[in-house]
């Protein structure tokens, strides 16, 4: 079961930093559903999960909320 982090109505860069924030908090493999109202995070999250090694699941968009499922891979 994936964790839920809620960044509606959060704007640029707030869903990234929130993100990264509970990533850190977060053991390797663990899953992580973050959720908001932001368009650009569908662009945004990703390219930071890409530069930080962490592995993107799925993306979706419906009734105007965007979701980013991430699995997360610390470095060792």
């Amino acid at each position: 079961m994936a964790e839920e982090l809620n960044v509606r109505r959060l704007l640029c860069p707030l869903p990234v930093i929130r993100t990264q924030n509970k990533i850190n908090t977060m053991a390797t493999n663990e899953e992580l559903l973050v959720v908001g109202t932001d368009p650009g995070m569908l662009n945004d999250i990703p390219t930071w999960c890409r530069i930080n090694g962490h592995q993107v699941l799925d993306t979706q968009s419906q009734a105007g909320e965007y979701h980013v499922r991430i699995r997360v891979q610390h470095s060792e």
